[in-house]
């Protein structure tokens, strides 16, 4: 994906409401992803110069949550669960159907920007293991082809 220039005015609003607030840089990250769809580093530096928070600190608590990202994801988020439940009912076929599929890896986005892979510790639905969600969709009792299906209907939908 090529990198585009960010547009840092879109958060000037929540640097207005929020960076004189104590204790509201986790706000400050999820309105920032939300707008964005993740954390551009020129948006940390802003932050870190309009609260006065030194940027090591905010990558830091940033690293440390799971739910921020550093890179640009593709249309489809997919998150497949690597839990106990869905790795007993061969989430690692599932992992690689969707590879082969898309030709990615864990943490990665097609060239395209159509899919992006991350694997998750637990999505909390057991009992549909094995188990993605791409976006707020879920999607349960996977195997190979049922994923395979899925990945071709948004692939179609998109286009």
């Amino acid at each position: 994906m090529e990198n585009k220039k960010v547009d840092l005015s879109l958060i000037d609003g929540v640097l207005a409401e929020y960076a004189d607030k104590k204790g509201s840089m986790i706000t400050i990250l999820q309105h920032t992803q939300d707008i964005y769809g993740y954390l551009p580093k020129e948006a940390i530096e802003l932050i870190s110069e309009k609260t006065g928070i030194a940027t090591a600190e905010i990558v830091g608590v940033a690293t440390f949550y799971t739910q921020f990202r550093f890179e640009p994801v593709g249309k489809y988020l997919i998150m497949l669960c690597q839990g106990t439940a869905c790795h007993v009912n061969s989430s690692e076929l599932i992992l690689e159907t969707i590879k082969d599929e898309l030709g990615i890896d864990d943490g990665q986005t097609t060239e395209d920007g159509l899919f992006s892979l991350k694997c998750v510790a637990c999505l909390g639905c057991c009992s549909l293991s094995p188990v993605m969600m791409i976006n707020e969709d879920t999607y349960g009792s996977l195997t190979p082809d049922k994923t395979k299906k899925i990945l071709k209907e948004l692939r179609e939908a998109a286009v």
